[in-house]
């Protein structure tokens, strides 16, 4: 999984910046706006039946329960290839109204309607890869990524190269999500449907398969759409009160905000199947155990990654695109802030919590996020613009994670290693720090800074966090375990590891 998202956002990454490179800041922001309503149309396309398809996958396959699968499969396929179309339908329909009417552009209309494909073959994806999750196939996972980010890149460069702008990405990323549902129709059916065995009726089996999966997704969908929700009432503030031009800055900085995804992501995907298969009252300590351990390796890689990218910031924009995107650099640096919240386990809980069946508590935590941010957003995006958006992006959900924390270490008695998150946070700072002091002295390329800035900060960071304890030598025993299976990369990644094992034993006090 994490190679599959690697190796995706690498390709899409090339994409970008050729098209970065190349396009108007003032097309990019109209591309922006252009996918706001396909984006809110699909958050009313899945009612959590794609959730409910992973977890019960991975519980029948756990119980050898294996008739089950293939009318899961062929219930779930037909609720969310049927309510794509529906949706699909009522956007073709809506585009010139929003585009004339909301967001006052009326040269969005085609794009819109163009972009509005994508809902029916996203919906067809998501519901494959939900299956590929269910069944632990984690590679048909990323071959689907890897063909929809190889058709982005490749069309969407050429077509702006080509001189069609904002067409040129939105025609690129259309065709791109048709190819990627066909790659996942293709990949379900011979890897893992024709292999099940069933009498399916359809009328009958349909409509009982689906009633438990509604019960147990629409709770968790309606959390998922209060959030998309949110989520869309700020991109629908954002096209009318920021121009196209900083609209366009700032998509060229949430391209960069998808680097922490490379770690959250794949924990995120993997540990909803392990959740769902862990029974909370008869294991009581293994749950424990997994989730501590899915929090602190979480805050072990993502907060340093997330303080590098804000220090760094500058010269990874300036980089790739020199000074063309001016205001990009503070606005990755803003966005990202929210990956520090890992500190707190907010990630695995968000994992948890469905996984476990408490879809009714995560629906109102992500009212209580509505419920904040919409003022917010009121008050902050027409006064500070784009920095309103993120602002308010940011500040929202602060108070559902403390809440989430302490809910579930009073029901389940899921423990976060806090001493340890501290020391993991303190030593990421001390590396950020001293990473932005050289950075700032350094009057030279854009280049050299991101490269001394990153090993600089690499060298810190694995320098201080043994030696600060915030690991010890069985979490970097199963660190080494957890990516022996990434081939090549994991004999590479065994080179800090080492290190840190080194430094770890000098500050162990040796026993007679």
């Amino acid at each position: 999984m994490f190679l599959g998202k690697t190796l995706s956002t690498i390709v899409l990454a090339a994409g970008t910046i050729i098209i970065g490179l190349l396009i108007l800041p003032t097309a990019y922001g109209l591309y922006t706006i252009a996918a706001i309503p396909a984006a809110t149309f699909l958050l009313f396309q899945d009612w959590g039946v794609g959730a409910a398809m992973t977890m019960f996958c991975a519980q029948r396959r756990a119980e050898n329960r294996q008739t089950d699968l293939h009318k899961i499969i062929i219930a779930g396929m037909t609720f969310e290839l049927a309510t794509g179309l529906f949706l699909t339908l009522i956007s073709l329909l809506m585009a010139s109204f929003v585009a004339f009417t909301v967001f006052e552009k009326p040269e969005s209309a085609f794009l819109i309607s163009l972009i509005s494909i994508t809902i029916l073959s996203a919906a067809f994806s998501a519901a494959a890869q939900s299956v590929f999750v269910g069944f632990e196939q984690m590679k048909l996972s990323s071959y689907t990524m890897i063909s929809q980010a190889v058709v982005q890149s490749t069309l969407s460069a050429l077509l702006v190269f080509f001189g069609y702008d904002a067409l040129g990405v939105a025609i690129g990323f259309t065709i791109s999500s048709v190819i990627s549902s066909i790659t996942a129709a293709l990949l379900l059916y011979f890897v893992i449907f024709r292999k099940l065995h069933s009498k399916f009726t359809f009328k009958t089996d349909l409509l009982q398969t689906l009633k438990p999966m509604l019960k147990y997704g629409i709770p968790l969908a309606i959390s998922t759409i209060i959030a998309g929700i949110l989520a869309s009432f700020y991109y629908f503030m954002m096209a009318i009160f920021c121009s196209t031009s900083i609209i366009g800055n700032y998509t060229i900085a949430t391209n960069f905000t998808v680097l922490p995804t490379f770690l959250t992501i794949p924990i995120a995907t993997v540990m909803f199947p392990v959740f769902s298969k862990i029974n909370p009252e008869k294991e009581k300590t293994l749950l424990k155990t997994v989730f501590a351990s899915s929090a602190k390796y979480t805050a072990f890689l993502l907060i340093p990654a997330t303080l590098a990218i804000i220090v760094l910031s500058k010269p990874i924009i300036g980089t790739l695109f020199g000074n063309k995107w001016s205001d990009a650099p503070l606005l990755l640096g803003l966005s990202v802030i929210i990956y520090l919240f890992a500190v707190f386990g907010y990630i695995s809980i968000n994992s948890l919590l469905p996984a476990l069946g408490e879809t009714k508590f995560y629906m109102k935590l992500n009212l209580l996020t509505l419920a904040i941010g919409i003022p917010i957003a009121i008050i902050l995006i027409p006064t500070l613009g784009i920095i309103g958006v993120i602002l308010s992006a940011l500040i929202d959900g602060i108070p559902s994670i403390f809440i989430s924390v302490i809910w579930t270490w009073k029901k389940y008695k899921t423990i976060i290693d806090l001493k340890s998150s501290a020391k993991i946070l303190l030593t990421s700072l001390i590396a950020a720090i001293i990473t932005y002091l050289l950075v700032n002295f350094l009057n030279t390329a854009y280049w050299i800074q991101l490269v001394t800035g990153l090993a600089l900060f690499s060298a810190v960071y694995l320098t201080t966090t043994p030696f600060a304890g915030a690991i010890n030598q069985e979490d970097m025993k199963n660190l080494r375990y957890i990516f022996s299976r990434l081939g090549t990369i994991s004999k590479i990644l065994d080179i800090p590891i080492t290190l840190m094992e080194k430094i770890s034993k000098k500050q162990t006090p040796s026993t007679n």
